[in-house]
């Protein structure tokens, strides 16, 4: 008598059908994964602000305005405040964009990877008179 043997394996239909489920998988996960990473990354953005704004009070406190030019050192003369312009990870660019005696703003451009992030960009930090203002909103 003749014994059945029992082929063990896939059948190229079910190899298929994974590869399908796999790749719609993929395609829910990887927005979902990408738009986490940009939440992550502007912790990046709002640190260096948040650095920038102390560093804007600190030299208030000395001088009489606030500075419009990013340096290595806080300076009256100039005035300059201490800050860099570029973030700690190089995901945002940092910039003064307006101050004077009462009031200034920061701002955080978003760059490279973290540039199509175009819900939360540019990060702001406006300080007028001692009102302290963050934008855009839902982004702090």
């Amino acid at each position: 008598m003749a014994k059945q043997r029992r082929v063990l394996g896939f059948t190229l239909v079910e190899l298929m059908i994974v590869v399908a489920i796999v790749g719609i998988l993929a395609a829910i996960a990887y927005p979902s994964f990408k738009s986490y990473m940009q939440k992550g990354r502007r912790g990046d953005g709002k640190a260096a602000l948040m650095t920038l704004m102390q560093n804007q009070e600190k030299l208030r406190a000395v001088c009489s305005s606030y500075a419009t030019t990013l340096a290595s050192a806080n300076n009256c003369t100039g005035p300059t405040v201490a800050g860099s312009a570029a973030s700690s990870d190089g995901y945002y660019t940092i910039s003064v964009t307006a101050a004077n005696a009462t009031s200034y703003t920061l701002s955080a451009a978003a760059t490279g990877i973290q540039a199509s992030d175009t819900t939360c960009t540019p990060l702001t930090i406006t300080n007028t008179a001692g009102t302290i203002t963050k934008g855009p909103a839902g982004c702090w």
